[in-house]
Parts: C-alpha cells; structure tokens; sequence
C-alpha cells in the first residue's frame, strides 16, 4: 500500500508528486492518457504563463533552469541578477480582458517584499515541457507512474482509499484527485461542485488560413466575442457569446471554427485547414470543500474558470505546493492537529478570488452598452500606474497573502529570496523540502531553539544583505513566511510558530524528518568548510554564516 495515490500525471499532479516524494512518501500517480505529450501540450496550443509564484516554486526545488531549457526560455519576464541592487522592472504585465497592460505603468517599489532573485518574474512555457521536467524529477525520486490507467471507482474507509481501474485496485492512505476539470475523482467522491453557467464558448485551433492578413495580430474584443491572432503562424484563439450553446463532447469542425471566426471578427477570412482544435467554456464552478475523508482535491478538480488570464495552471500549481509538505508531515506523523486543514483553510479562499477575476474579466466583454461602458473605465483604470500594479499583482500572484493569525507584513506571504552577505540564498536552501529559520540576530539567539526541530528545519544564521526590517523569519517548505521577528527575535514566540507548524520538537516526538527526506541535503559552497572548535557537529559555519542540516 502505499502513502499517497494521486489520480492525473498533469502539471499539479506531477508537482505534487515531486513534493511527496522529495518529503520520502511513497508514491503511485494514475493517468488516463497511455503517453507523455500531446499536440494541445505542447507549442503553440498547449503556450502558457507561469507566474511569479510559479517561477519561485520551481527556483525553490531547483527546477528553474530544467524548464528554461525544456522551454527553450524564448520568452522570460522581469527577474534579476543576483548582485543586482533592486528587483527588474517586469517587461510584461499581461492583460485583463484583452487589454493589455503597459510594463512600464507598473510600480515596481508598491510590490510587496520583493528582492532581487535569480527567479524571474515570468515565465512564458508550455505544458509539455512543464510535464517533462516534473516527470523526470518525480522518478528520480522514486515516483512511480503509470499511465494508461482509467479510473472507475473510488472507495474509503477510516484507514486506507482503494481507486478501481478495471480488474486492478490500487490502495493507499490518502488519495488526491488532480484529474481535471472534469475529475472522475471529484464525480465519485462526491464533492459538491458549485458555481456559475458559462457566458461563452471559447477555442483555440492551429490552422492554415488564406488569408492571415485580415486578422490583426493580438487580442481584439467586439461586440459578439473575442478573438487573438497569436505570434505563432495560423494560431488562432476566439470566444463566441453563445452562452456556451457548443457540443463540446464533439470536435469543432472546419465549418463551424470558420463560422465563428468571421462572425466574432467581422471578416470574410477562409480556414484553408485545421491541423487540430479544442473548445473550452468560462464556467466557473468550485468544490464547497477541498477534502472528504482521505480523498482530496487539488489543480481543476477543486475549481475551474475562464482561461482568461491564464490563471488556472498557475492556481493548480500552489494547490499543489501548498498541500504536499502537509500531506507528507500527515503521512509520517509528526503534523500537529489540524494542519491538513490548512490546506483547504488557505487555498479555498484563493480559488474563490480567482473564478470571480475570471467572472469580471468575462462580464466586460459582454456586448450590452453598460459593459462597454465598464471596460472603457477599466482600459482608464488600468493605464495608471496604480491601476497596472494592482493588475500586475494579481496576475502574478504576488497579492496572495493566508491569514496566519500575524499582523507583521511579511507572515502569510510568499517569502522574498533573501541574500546573505556570502551569497547564500533562500531559493538555494530550500530544494531539500524542508522549512528554513533565518536567523539574522548579531547573537544567533534562535540557535539552541531550532536544534528542537533539526530535520524538518534548516537553521541559517548569518547577516543578510537586506533583512526588510527583521531580525529573523522561519519559513514553511512551501516558501510561505510563517512567523517573523524584530531585530531582537522572542526565542519563544518562535518556539510557538514551529510546534504550530512543524509539531513537536522532534527530541520529544521521536520524528526528525531526517529519515524521510528523499534528496540530499543542499550545500552552497559558501556553507562547506570546517565546523567552529565550540560548535556543535550539525552546525557547519563561515564568517558570516551558519546552518544546521
């Protein structure tokens, strides 16, 4: 049996996968599809943003550089060296709508927390290349997947879930479905799954047409839908307001896609061809909960939206961040009471704010005179630099913040790359998993506090190149700042913010973390060298640093 079975060798399953695995959880991953890879996965269909937070989520694992190159990195936004001074203005800031946002509107110091970092600020990919990277990871770390296998029937009991595939049954402890928008899991599990009717019926297709000129290039809204003439030669996307009226359940044909084309672009433009298509629709439903026994949700299982935005792959992927250190601490035993909860506590409301970003972006399109009127304020709004930054944040993911209880401005949000003075970075210490406490106190006070947690914590302490007014931060393995101190730190309300998260110390608990952790411990090359005469043998240490672990 094993730990974890997850249903969907997408993007949020393989992340999730990764996580798990790098965390020592035994892992089977279940997908439909017989093979890797697919024409709408791969360029130009299957090109999609990854946000910032995104981007971050691979840096912190040491995926970055993998993608770029599966990518073919032919597109970044933003990013920094890591000497620079200050983060790089975003070269792109997106669109709401189809309108397009200006980079250079953006404000760059109103982004929260942020410090120069070798992640960038987006990154434009496709699904196949997502898939690739994840899919190598995940076997390196003892992942099994299978693929080809449909699954039929969900059970469970207080003990075990057993997922039915024909003749064979699979049993592990916990199962997630990451299967889509149209989840078998979520169907057989039974969820409840609410929401809003679709306004339109949108597809995407790679055709050869007779006349590409009259299409102009970009996003182009009118009063019957919207159509985007992409870079790619005969990439053409559109969105019909029919109120989603289409037969999906069947491909679109030639007829039909030259039908709607001419009628939302008001052109008499000819599909020579149709090399491939799909529809989708902006029906925005979400599940009322995240979980139901052993069997949770994550990525378009849990809630799916308009494209618009590109904000679903992006939602998916912090579901899966967010969940697998949690799962994991579940599985081996040392999570204290109630964090599995969190998962849900804190990603539900996210998939909440981002199905009505995909409404409002939809109820702008409408054709009727009070929507026009409405989008000429938001075009308004949106050219200002305030208004671009709010964009901007949103899109990026930068305005995501969970309520931890704190009212220090750093607790809840997405932890900056912090620097030390040798160069050791936050991204480089966090690829093993686990979480990282930041000690930047002259007096290394959190020492002795940290060592109670050695294996689910990696202890830090050195003088940073721009502390952001604190004295010290523990951060989560998701990379989420769960506690902050002043230039003094209370050893004490640490000690409270790592039970809250971390459990028991592990001295008391008998559960390190040690033993599960599935890859080995990273050592920048400013954390090697001989240990101090007085300093203990975990605590390896330079000039201006140490670390535990």
């Amino acid at each position: 049996m094993h730990d974890v079975l997850i249903v969907g060798a997408g993007p949020v399953g393989l992340a999730l996968a990764c996580e798990l695995g790098l965390a020592g959880c035994s892992v089977l991953v279940l997908e439909r599809e017989p093979a890797l890879g697919s024409p709408l996965r791969a360029a130009p269909l299957g090109r999609r943003g990854l946000s910032a937070a995104s981007v971050e989520a691979f840096y912190r694992r040491g995926m970055l550089e993998p993608l770029l190159k599966a990518s073919g990195a032919q597109e970044v936004f933003g990013g920094a060296a890591p000497d620079e001074d200050a983060p790089s203005r975003p070269r792109m800031g997106g669109h709401f709508a189809g309108m397009m946002l200006d980079g250079t509107q953006i404000d760059v110091a109103a982004l929260p927390f942020r410090l120069p970092s070798p992640a960038l600020t987006a990154v434009m990919t496709d699904l196949e290349a997502v898939e690739t990277v994840l899919s190598e990871r995940a076997s390196t770390l003892g992942v099994d997947i299978r693929r080809g296998v449909t699954v039929s029937a969900v059970s469970q009991n207080g003990e075990s879930v057993v997922a039915q595939a024909g003749a064979d049954s699979y049993e592990a402890r916990w199962l997630v479905g990451c299967d889509g928008g149209r989840s078998t899991v979520r169907r057989l599990s039974g969820f409840e799954f609410v929401g809003t009717d679709p306004q339109f019926t949108g597809y995407t297709m790679q055709a050869t047409l007779a006349d590409p000129d009259k299409l102009r290039p970009g996003f182009h809204v009118t009063p019957t839908g919207m159509y985007v003439r992409m870079p790619a030669d005969g990439h053409v996307a559109m969105m019909d307001l029919d109120r989603g009226a289409f037969d999906r359940s069947q491909p679109p044909t030639r007829d039909h896609l030259q039908a709607v084309l001419r009628r939302v672009s008001d052109t008499d433009v000819t599909i020579r061809e149709v090399h491939i298509a799909s529809s989708f629709t902006d029906r925005a439903m979400q599940t009322t909960s995240y979980r139901r026994g052993r069997v949770l949700l994550a990525g378009d299982a849990a809630h799916i939206h308009s494209p618009l935005g590109g904000q679903g792959l992006n939602t998916g992927i912090g579901d899966a961040v967010n969940l697998g250190w949690k799962l994991a601490a579940t599985v081996h035993g040392y999570a204290p009471d109630g964090l599995l909860d969190t998962y849900a506590d804190e990603r539900h409301p996210i998939g909440a704010a981002v199905l009505d970003w995909s409404r409002a972006q939809v109820a702008t399109m409408s054709p009727d005179p009070f929507a026009h009127a409405i989008r000429a304020v938001v075009r308004d709004l949106i050219g200002t630099p305030d208004g671009a930054t709010y964009v901007f944040e949103r899109l990026s993911g930068s305005w995501i913040r969970y309520d931890l209880g704190s009212e220090h401005p750093l607790v809840g949000r997405s932890a900056p790359d912090f620097c030390l003075e040798d160069g050791t970075r936050l991204g480089d210490l966090m690829e093993d998993g686990r979480g990282v406490v930041l000690d930047f106190s002259t007096d290394r006070r959190l020492h002795a506090s940290a060592t109670a947690w050695e294996g689910r914590m990696r202890y830090v302490a050195g003088a940073p190149r721009d502390d952001l007014g604190s004295g010290a931060v523990l951060v989560r393995p998701d990379g989420v700042v769960a506690w902050a101190g002043d230039r003094h730190p209370d050893r004490e309300a640490f000690e409270q913010a790592a039970g809250r998260w971390f459990g028991g110390p592990a001295a008391a608990t008998g559960h390190t973390g040690g033993d599960h952790l599935g890859a080995a411990p990273v050592q920048p090359a400013s954390l090697l060298g001989g240990a101090a005469p007085d300093a203990p043998e975990h605590l390896v240490e330079t000039d201006s640093t140490a670390v535990i672990g």
